[in-house]
């Protein structure tokens, strides 16, 4: 591993750690707190993001955007559906 995919991969440890909390609070609380405009562009360009980091074959840039796409769907999912 090169040193700049280690600071790739810390990078995106910290980035998508940052999710973490906020994503066990929605999920025990059943509602998000987040606005929703914020949440749908989010998703979406973690979802775009996703598709052209593997189609240029760069793992770290794949698995942070599909990371943060998954829990950014998770609160988007509960904000869709919460009480």
């Amino acid at each position: 591993m090169t040193p700049a995919e280690i600071l790739g991969l810390i990078g995106m440890l910290l980035l998508v750690g940052s999710w973490v909390p906020q994503t066990v609070e929605t999920i025990k609380r059943k509602e998000c707190p987040l606005n929703m405009g914020f949440i749908m562009i989010y998703f979406t360009a973690s979802v775009l993001l996703t598709i052209y980091a593997y189609a240029g074959r760069d793992w770290i840039f794949t698995t942070l955007n599909g990371l943060a796409a998954f829990q950014s769907g998770i609160n988007l999912y509960v904000k869709l559906f919460e009480k």
